[in-house]
This record gives structure tokens, sequence and C-alpha cells, in this order.
């Protein structure tokens, strides 16, 4: 699809502006690593042997890819970067990113820190969202038990209204602050009690507008039928869809679970098929603005374009707040920075929590950057650019 392109994204100087030369040094060196497999990969494989052995790599964790990707240790770690951003009229949203809680105390801590970060929002007008992944709040095994429609004993349904308690108590503050609130979206064997608390939670949050937003992975093939049925039963039910879109973050693993285990791939059968789902879904959302509020959460140009275009083609301001535009910390700077300058709502995720507990969701970041077609080599072409053209001022 032809569209007429109204925001540049090649103009490094904007994107790059809140970068120190070090600071754009230090990222060169990290997409120039992670732009070649091999030594990523073997970088990978030495992060995860070193933790598993206990070797002293903190500090080079936290000088390189941490620094690169995440905000800070702590929430008050965070407010510099904020402030930066902020100043170039990028929002943040505080993505406490410790993954692996196993506990019951783990998942009510995990809890007050998400809660914290409302806190931290409510007295700051740079942090507009609030986030949280429900694996972080419930056992992964109880959220399989109940996707596979499984019988629980009533151990496992009073754990379960425990998950429904925290994701209450998120929420309603959320709702009682006016702040925002994304639910991350996980694998396909564990999402549909996910979309279940989620929708609860809109149906008694989403009242007068929308608070509480659920995410739409559009690499699956149902997705965008899904979305069409939210949209459906908030009409229905009369209240406000939230809609955080992303193409999603576990396609080789659903895969081979799928092979594994004998059932239909819940992928689409190609990146195109992927960009054309996530396109119609964006489209559908904004003709159904009335009724959808939408964060479109890309590193992909094109998408974040026609996205700026379905705006001008409906009549709506660049900062209408029932849509907004948001990218990791780290990554696609060109995309956000300039989107920004232009008077669109943008946001960065920006993760944090200690470094050893935030190494699953780096390596994450590293394996995407290096499977993902293209993309550590267009954050390395920019970051270049930008160095060189700074060399040359």
């Amino acid at each position: 699809m032809e569209i007429d392109i109204k925001v540049k994204f090649n103009d490094t100087k904007t994107a790059f502006s809140y970068k120190s030369d070090a600071e754009l040094k230090k990222a060169n060196f990290i997409f120039t690593l992670v732009n070649n497999p091999v030594i990523s990969s073997l970088a990978i494989r030495a992060v995860r042997l070193g933790l598993f052995l206990r070797l002293p790599i903190k500090g080079l964790i936290k000088n390189t890819v941490f620094d690169h990707f995440c905000g800070g240790e702590s929430i008050e770690q965070c407010r510099p970067i904020i402030k930066k951003i902020s100043d170039h009229n990028v929002r943040a949203i505080l993505d406490y990113s410790v993954e692996g809680a196993k506990t019951e105390e783990g998942f009510d801590q995990t809890t007050v820190e998400i809660l914290q970060t409302f806190d931290e929002a409510k007295s700051n007008d740079s942090i507009p969202f609030g986030v949280f992944k429900m694996t972080g709040l419930a056992d992964t095994a109880l959220l399989e038990k109940i996707n596979s429609k499984k019988t629980l004993t009533a151990e496992e349904v009073s754990a379960f209204e425990r998950v429904r308690n925290r994701v209450d108590k998120i929420c309603k503050k959320a709702y009682e602050y006016q702040i925002q609130v994304l639910i991350d979206a996980e694998e396909t064997w564990i999402q549909d009690p996910i979309d279940q608390l989620a929708y609860e939670m809109m149906q008694k949050y989403n009242t007068t507008s929308a608070i509480v937003f659920n995410t739409y992975q559009m690499y699956r093939a149902d997705m965008l039928t899904n979305m069409r049925n939210a949209h459906h039963e908030a009409t229905m039910h009369n209240y406000y869809l939230g809609v955080k879109m992303v193409r999603g973050a576990y396609m080789e693993k659903e895969r081979e679970r799928a092979e594994k285990m004998n059932y239909p791939d819940p992928i689409q059968p190609s990146k195109e098929a992927t960009d054309d789902s996530f396109n119609k879904a964006l489209a559908f959302c904004i003709d159904n603005k009335q009724r959808i509020s939408l964060m479109c959460g890309s590193h992909n140009e094109y998408s974040n374009q026609f996205l700026t275009v379905l705006l001008e083609k409906h009549n709506m301001k660049k900062d209408d707040g029932r849509v907004w535009f948001a990218q990791l910390f780290g990554m696609s700077d060109t995309i956000s920075f300039n989107l920004a300058k232009e008077g669109y709502n943008v946001a960065k995720y920006l993760p944090y929590g200690p470094v050893k507990a935030v190494v699953p969701y780096l390596l994450r970041r590293a394996e995407e950057n290096t499977s993902v077609a293209g993309q550590s080599s267009r954050e390395l072409t920019q970051i270049r650019t930008e160095l060189a053209r700074r060399k040359s001022a």
C-alpha cells in the first residue's frame, strides 16, 4: 500500500540529540556486536554461563547493555533519563523488568513495586502509562492449566483469586490516578486467562475512557479477529477498549511448541502477513476511535508512518490523547524522536530493576536485534551516520 509519508525517519541529529558522543560510541559498540550473529551468540552464551558460575560480571553488563537498554536499578535512578528524553517531548513508561518471581511472596513484592511506578507517575507528567507482565504476578503453570481448561484444585482457585486481586489493585490505582495501564502479552498457551482478566478490568474501570489496555500480538494468525471481537464486546457492554499493538515476541518458541505438541502453528505464515495484519488493525482502531484508544508499539517505520497518515485522514490532531506511539528505550530513536518533534504522542518503554534480575530481558533484546531482519543493521547505520555527522560538523 502506497502512502504519502508525513514524517521522515532519517534525521539522526534529532534522533540522537539526547545522547553524548560517549553514549553514541557505546551504542555503536553494542550494535556492532549484536549485528554479528556469531559474536552475539557467543556473548549471550558467555553471559549465561558467567551468571550460572556466579562470576563477577555485573559491572561489565551494567556498563554496556544495561546502561543502553535500561533506565537504572531503581525508580530513582531512572529520573535523570526520564527528564532527559522528556526535554525532547518523549515520555517514559516505567517497566519493572524483573522476571522469574515464582513464589506468592515474590508475586506480592512485584505488585508492590508496580504500584510504586504509579505513585511516581502521579507526580511526574512525563510518565503517562504504567505497565506489567502477568507472569510477574502469577504462576505460569497455573495460567497454563487455566488456559487448557483443566479443572483447578481448591488451592489453585484460591491462587488465581489472589492473582485477580493483585491485578485489580494495580488497575484500581491506575483508575484512581487516571494513569493508563498496559497489560503485556505472553505466549499463546497462557494468554487466555490474561485476556479474561484484562477484559474484566476494562469492564470495571474503562467506563468513561480507556484506562486498562490489553496487548495484541499481530504475528498471531487469529489476532485481528480477536481484536474485532474485543471491540464488539466493549460496545455491547458499554466500556472503552484499550489496545496496545505489537508484532510479537515469542515466534520461535511458539513454532517449536506447536510442532513438538502437534497442533496448528498459531503464527502468521510470513512477515508480510504479519505486517498486513498489523496495518489493518491500525486502520480498524482509528476507524473505531470513538470506542478504542491505541498504543502502537512498533519499531517498523512503515507502520508508524501509516498511522500518521490515518490520523490526518481522520482529521485527528497529532497529539490526540487516544493515540500513542511507543518504542523500547535504546532502540529506534529515529522513529521516537522524529515523531515527537512533529508533535505526536510518543513514549519509550524504560525497563529498570537490579542488573542480574533484568538480564533475561536484556538477553531477549540482544536475541531480538540479531534475529529480526535488518533491525540491528538499521540501528548501526543510523548511529554511524550520526557519529559521522558530528565529526564533520
